[in-house]
């Protein structure tokens, strides 16, 4: 399997098109694998002149899990941008495009401020700055994402459900396919303590208002009008803060990324990264 490595951590990765093509990576959100950019997705991205690379952000899926215990247990998202670099490393890529959902838009933004030397455009999406009065959540969303965790697969499910019914794209709302993804994601990797770890890592990590800023690099962001997990206060709050930015309000989505959005989405970061046709 392809692995990189930055220090002790191991980053897994998938690659998807011609490797001459316009780079883009895709960035997870909180306890997401990488299998969550489905490959029919990855496709349209090809299709679209981009050469794909997914991962699994440390702690999730098949990259390394850390242990609470573990001297590098209490990382940043530094260390998660970082991550991506190692990733690029290992490809040989120079600069790239990254997009990044969540918690991956809060990743790439932190690369835009800490590598922008390494990037080509950032695709924020359905993301925040950190800072606390914008992007919140409802109280039934915060409540469902930080309730008990599950403690098998059954579980697992019923928590995807309820949190997608709650901060899901209303009309898309597929129960047979989110059961369907829920299972595929709790057999490939299930790891509740790594997905708390991550989210110790956004909160420890605070305001990146006054980096955003200086922010140079091309930005795009993306944020839907239903999502009730990260309020659309965070996206336009991201792209008042960066220089030069394009915020794109996407009506009817949630917190989530259903096929009904898929083109949309390809084209406006195809759009983004100038590439001819888009």
């Amino acid at each position: 399997m392809p692995h990189a490595h930055n220090g002790t951590i191991e980053l897994y990765y998938e690659t998807f098109g011609p490797a001459e093509a316009a780079p883009l990576v895709l960035v997870n959100g909180l306890g997401s694998q990488c299998t969550n950019y489905d490959e029919a997705w990855c496709e349209r991205f090809v299709a679209a002149g981009f050469f794909v690379v997914r991962m699994d952000n440390r702690d999730v899926g098949l990259s390394t899990h850390l242990a609470d215990d573990h001297p590098g247990a209490e990382y940043t998202l530094s260390d998660m941008a970082g991550d991506v670099i190692a990733v690029l490393d290992e490809l040989g890529i120079a600069r790239a495009h990254v997009c990044g959902l969540s918690m991956g838009g809060m990743i790439v933004q932190t690369l835009a401020i800490e590598h922008p030397d390494r990037l080509l455009t950032v695709t924020s999406v359905m993301s925040n700055t950190g800072e606390p009065e914008f992007g919140q959540p409802t109280e039934e969303a915060i409540g469902l994402l930080f309730g008990p965790p599950a403690t098998d697969e059954e579980s697992y499910v019923q928590r995807q459900l309820a949190g997608l019914r709650c901060w899901g794209s209303p009309a898309h709302h597929d129960e047979a396919a989110i059961r369907a993804s829920a299972i595929a994601a709790f057999r490939r990797s299930f790891d509740p303590a790594g997905r708390g770890r991550q989210a110790m890592a956004v909160g420890r990590s605070g305001s990146r208002a006054d980096g955003l800023r200086q922010v140079q690099v091309p930005v795009l962001v993306l944020h839907g009008d239903r999502d009730t997990l990260i309020d659309a206060s965070g996206g336009r709050r991201t792209a008042e803060l960066v220089p030069g930015a394009r915020f794109v309000l996407l009506e009817g989505m949630g917190h989530d990324y259903p096929p009904a959005y898929w083109d949309r989405w390809v084209a406006l970061v195809a759009e983004h990264a100038g590439l001819t046709g888009a």
